[in-house]
C-alpha cells in the first residue's frame, strides 16, 4: 500500500468540504488518507477492513514476541518429544505416539 502524495494526502478543510469524495477515495484506492493541519499531518484514515486486517496482523505479532524469544534464549524441544508429554500428562490414549509421524 503505497502512499500518493498528490492523492492520498488532505487537509482537515476539504474532508469537512468532500467527505463522500475523499471516503470513496479511501475505498476505491484501499490506501489510507493523511489528514492535514496547517499543512502539518495531523491523523490518518484508513478503511475500515483494512484497519480490522492490520489489527488482526498487530495481534498475532504480539503473540509471536515471546515464541521467538525462547528460540532466541534456546528455550525450545523437539515437537515429538512435547506431544509425547502432552499425551503422557493428560493420559490420551496412544500416549508416546508421535503425531507428526502418523
Amino acid at each position: 500500500m503505497t502512499l500518493s502524495i498528490t492523492e492520498d494526502i488532505r487537509s482537515i478543510t476539504e474532508l469537512k468540504r468532500d467527505t463522500s469524495t475523499i471516503l470513496a477515495h479511501l475505498h476505491t484506492t484501499g490506501r489510507p488518507v493523511v489528514l492535514t493541519v496547517n499543512g502539518k499531518a495531523e491523523a490518518v484514515i484508513v478503511d475500515a477492513a483494512e484497519y480490522e486486517k492490520t489489527t488482526r496482523a498487530l495481534n498475532l505479532l504480539k503473540l509471536l514476541l515471546p515464541a521467538e524469544e525462547d528460540i532466541r534464549e534456546g528455550r525450545v524441544r523437539e515437537a515429538g518429544d512435547f506431544f509425547a508429554e502432552f499425551a503422557r500428562d493428560r493420559n490420551i490414549c496412544g500416549g508416546g505416539v508421535d503425531p507428526l509421524q502418523q
